[in-house]
């Protein structure tokens, strides 16, 4: 004799199906906005600089502002493995509700600073670092918490409304931190607090742990030696940007190779501890699956590509096309974030689309026809003169906004459905520590290839064409050697370098009112910058292409076919970091989708 249905199942069903959109939508909200926090700053540190009273371009506050950038981001690459592996111990929703607090309070405090010039860069730079903290316990545990809840033939869509959410928030703090910024500088951190509170509150109220807690210890010596590595690359990266001594860049500084050998062998030092410690801050094991080595590697090569092309784009709008067509400089930061606006929606359009259809077609076909469209967009833009036709910039970047989307939902689907449950967590961590570091790495790669291609001619073409304008040689000259990363950041600022270089010497009273209106309107330096800026877009879009060449080929190679791991049970040790190792042979090592 049979017993009877459970009366209560139909009821469990039904509870289960509202609680996964009610992950779905808290966690889409706290991936948003971590992701607006790292992009709404670029827009808004004119405002910023000016509401703390420091000047953008004197050569010591340079620092500030490539730390106001970076900073975010380097905390977020650190630290996303180990709050991950944190949340497979503790619980997932334990440590992202924690980071959403932690988030929300570090807000409030950057929307208060009380101090100004260097103390007061200082002050909103260290609560971005705690506010990167908060935002690393969202984003690491975001992915798994959503692995748990959805069940694997809606895993795709849910992770690509996810990754969208992410990546759209990105794109979006470019315009909203133009918008914001315009009313008053400190919107950008309050546009932050009342969402933080609302779903702070909701998420302690209405997210439980579902997946089950692997227990175990924190790994010190792995978390230490993976930490203090990678800060001391990601820092290097920072320091290397800045002059130093009469280079233009500071890579031939001392300490910055001091940090680099250092921070890699420490990374070395960490692989070997990870591979021999009982309980390991990651899953080295992880790599063995051929979906989550190799969508990881796509994912690396994409976001290296993606990151640092939005601050190309952002310095070719604000320092010269824009003031070419009769934008002033002030609000050239405001119009830049619009006039992206396809790329945004290109990547809207596509992310949940593609998030859907690798659910039923499979992720590496959508993956890789997604970064082959990616590299591309690079090709097509490379050929965009640099005063373009704005219509066919904005099919390209359209098309790379879905390029994106095409391959980030599919990817990351593979990704996460490739790994046992319960290293979700962990897996999400190790995920979003390629996606983070190669942002961090790609404003350094991307901008070394610019300055280096700007350092050959443009002193000589600056000092020239100031010259012929009637400053004479020795200011000229002054001016010319002045970095070319300050003249990126004047254009990023929207602020006309020339004008702002001038006024100290005094030169600018002894010249006529025409040459004075030359030289301080909207077309001289745009025109002066031109050709040296050209030749340094060629080389950034070429490497952009490659890059996206190579994140194609990594997702050919992920295989196809569902990787057993992802159906093996919980282990009979959480301990051992190899538990679902025996699972896995070069036989049945394929990746999901």
């Amino acid at each position: 004799m049979t017993d009877p249905p459970k009366p209560h199942a139909p009821h469990r069903s039904a509870d289960a199906d509202r609680y996964k959109w009610i992950a779905l939508t808290n966690t889409t909200a706290a991936v948003f906005m971590s992701a607006l926090d790292g992009s709404i700053v670029l827009i808004a540190l004119p405002a910023i600089f000016r509401g703390v009273h420091l000047d953008p371009l004197a050569p010591g506050n340079i620092g500030y502002l490539l730390w106001m950038i970076m900073g975010y981001r380097l905390v977020q690459a650190v630290l996303v493995v180990t709050v991950g592996r944190l949340g497979d111990m503790y619980g997932r929703v334990r440590i992202y509700n924690s980071g959403f607090a932690v988030f929300t309070v570090a807000s409030i405090l950057l929307s208060f600073d009380p101090f100004d010039g260097g103390h007061g860069a200082m002050w909103l730079i260290a609560w971005r670092l705690v506010q990167a903290v908060g935002g690393s316990m969202l984003t690491a545990n975001s992915a798994a918490i959503l692995t748990d809840a959805f069940p694997k033939e809606r895993r795709g869509f849910a992770l690509g409304i996810n990754q969208v959410a992410g990546l759209g928030g990105m794109f979006i703090g470019l315009v909203a931190g133009g918008l914001l910024s315009a009313w008053d500088w400190r919107a950008v951190f309050w546009v932050n607090v009342p969402v933080g509170v609302f779903f702070t509150l909701w998420a302690y109220r209405t997210l439980r742990e579902i997946g089950r807690r692997g227990g175990g210890r924190i790994d010190w010596w792995g978390n230490i030696t993976f930490a203090v590595g990678l800060s001391a690359v990601l820092i290097a990266v920072t320091f290397g940007l800045q002059p130093y001594g009469g280079h233009t860049m500071g890579w031939t500084n001392p300490l910055v190779d001091a940090l680099i050998a250092g921070g890699l062998l420490l990374l070395a030092a960490f692989v070997a501890i990870e591979n021999r410690v009982s309980a390991p801050m990651i899953q080295l094991g992880l790599f063995r699956l051929r979906a989550f080595a190799f969508g990881n590697l796509a994912g690396l090569a994409i976001s290296i590509g993606r990151g640092g092309m939005q601050f190309v784009l952002i310095i070719w709008l604000q320092g010269i096309w824009l003031p070419l067509h009769g934008y002033d400089y002030s609000a050239t930061p405001l119009w830049a974030g619009i006039f992206m606006l396809p790329l945004t929606a290109g990547f809207l359009a596509a992310g949940p689309v593609s998030g859907y259809l690798s659910d039923r077609i499979g992720s590496r076909g959508l993956a890789t026809g997604g970064a082959l469209l990616f590299g591309a967009s690079f090709l097509g833009l490379m050929l965009l003169p640099i005063d373009f036709s704005y219509w066919i910039f904005a099919v390209l970047i359209a098309l790379n906004g879905i390029a994106s989307g095409m391959f980030a939902s599919p990817n990351s689907s593979s990704i996460m459905g490739s790994v046992p449950a319960h290293l979700r967590g962990v897996a999400s961590g190790m995920r979003a520590t390629f996606q983070n570091s190669g942002t961090a790495v790609s404003i350094g790669v991307f901008f070394s290839l610019m300055i280096a291609g700007l350092a050959s001619s443009l002193p000589h073409t600056l000092a020239a064409g100031l010259q012929q304008q009637g400053v004479p040689a020795q200011v000229a000259a002054q001016v010319g050697s002045l970095p070319p990363v300050a003249s990126l950041f004047a254009a990023q600022l929207g602020v006309n370098p020339i004008q702002h270089l001038l006024q100290p010497s005094g030169a600018l009273t002894h010249l006529t009112a025409a040459q004075q209106q030359a030289l301080t309107g909207r077309e001289f330096f745009p025109n002066l910058i031109s050709g040296p800026f050209h030749s340094g877009l060629v080389v950034v879009f070429a490497f952009g292409a490659v890059l996206a060449l190579l994140a194609a080929i990594a997702s050919l190679l992920r295989g196809s076919g569902t990787t057993p791991a992802a159906r093996t049970p919980e282990p009979q040790t959480a301990a051992t970091g190899d538990a679902f190792a025996p699972e896995i042979d070069g036989r049945n090592a394929g990746a999901a989708g």
